[in-house]
């Protein structure tokens, strides 16, 4: 894996080490100036199931990062092709279901992650 990879995979995983911090820790604070399509008088009645959102988040996260730590090449490919698929799949859902702004958040820098470890090598 390039460095380049490397690099496009970390800030994947950062993007969602940001997305657990506001779903699970900053949902009734700053996640009201992020998620402005959600009515002001919701972050506190979807606090709960905002933290289970952060909480998938953050497994997406932690896999991968996890890729990034395997040694071996091929196994670190298939960890890192799997986390950023679940990453593009849950952008687009997201895109369609919530609000367009997801797609270029999550699954534009997760297809650049997947094009790079597919033909960069």
């Amino acid at each position: 894996m390039t460095l380049l990879s490397k690099i496009l995979i970390g800030f994947v995983a950062f993007i969602h080490l940001y997305i657990v911090w506001l779903e699970m820790f900053a949902w009734t604070t700053r996640a009201k100036k992020v998620f402005r399509s959600v009515p002001p008088d919701m972050f506190e009645k979807t606090k709960q199931m905002a933290g289970n959102q952060g909480l998938y988040n953050g497994f997406l996260a932690a896999g991968l990062i996890w890729s990034l730590l395997i040694y071996d090449p091929y196994w670190s490919f298939y960890v890192a092709l799997f986390f950023l698929s679940c990453v593009f799949i849950a952008g687009v859902y997201g895109a369609i279901t919530v609000q367009r702004t997801i797609f270029y958040v999550q699954s534009v820098p997760a297809i650049l992650a997947i094009i790079s470890i597919h033909f960069m090598k």
